[in-house]
């Protein structure tokens, strides 16, 4: 490796490294899930999932929409009602 490249490699990692430390020390807002003490400097690591839970849930039953029915013409009363679904 040559100095020049070994120089850019250097000075990018130093600058990614910059960039991380000043993300984690930003400020943030006291509604923050990482950070619910207000305001401040600091190091923070989101929760993670590490493994399902331990018991089976199954997916909720399917319960279909009663089916409609055709009710035939007829009188009701004095009055003809057509056909129609119900």
């Amino acid at each position: 490796m040559t100095a020049s490249a070994a120089r850019k490699t250097k000075v990018s990692l130093a600058f990614i490294g910059l960039a991380a430390i000043g993300t984690a020390f930003v400020s943030r807002p006291a509604n923050a899930w990482y950070y619910p003490y207000g305001y401040g400097p600091g190091v923070y690591v989101p929760p993670a999932v590490v493994a399902p839970p331990l018991a089976y849930y199954p997916p909720p039953a399917y319960y279909a929409p009663p089916a409609r029915v055709w009710v035939p013409a007829h009188w009701q009363g004095n009055y003809w009602v057509p056909g129609h679904w119900s």
